[in-house]
């Protein structure tokens, strides 16, 4: 259990700034694509209130709160994962390395998320972006990982000296 909780707490900063970063991105591109600002976060509820979720365009409770609390699980846990595979790498505290080892990992949750997620679990948001677009949130996802494993490594080394 400690290990989880570990694993979990080194998530939290680059989830979080992951998701931030990646959610102002796909607002911007749902805006372009789709005329909605909101509607791509509001499509990532579908895992609770169905497809209805993907034809919401303005902000609410029901559909853009829990389609970001979603998204931001989402980023916590694959930076949770990024720390627990690449830890070694982001001690280092490289921008290269630790650049290279999150956009790895944001190809990798495109990846595992539209190719080996049933559908019904899928992000959503595609129904909302274009494949350009979708690319760019991934690639935002890609760099808050990066930066928030940059900014937890040089906290920790302080924390430590």
């Amino acid at each position: 259990m400690d290990n989880w909780k570990l694993m979990i707490g080194k998530g939290m900063l680059p989830g979080a700034l992951a998701s931030v970063a990646s959610a102002a991105v796909l607002a911007a591109r749902a805006k372009k694509d789709s005329g909605s600002v909101f509607g791509g976060v509001n499509a990532v509820s579908h895992w609770l209130w169905g497809d209805k979720a993907f034809r919401r365009d303005g902000a609410s409770w029901k559909y853009t709160l829990v389609g970001y609390v979603i998204h931001h699980a989402s980023g916590v846990f694959w930076a949770s994962l990024l720390e627990q595979a690449a830890g070694k790498v982001l001690a280092r505290r490289s921008p290269k390395s630790t650049l290279a080892a999150s956009v790895t990992a944001a190809a990798v949750a495109c990846f595992v998320d539209y190719q080996l997620t049933p559908k019904r679990l899928q992000p959503g948001f595609e129904e909302r972006v274009s494949r350009g677009s979708l690319a760019l949130v991934y690639a935002a996802f890609g760099l808050g990982l990066a930066a928030g494993a940059l900014l937890n490594h040089r906290k920790r080394e302080r924390a430590v000296t």
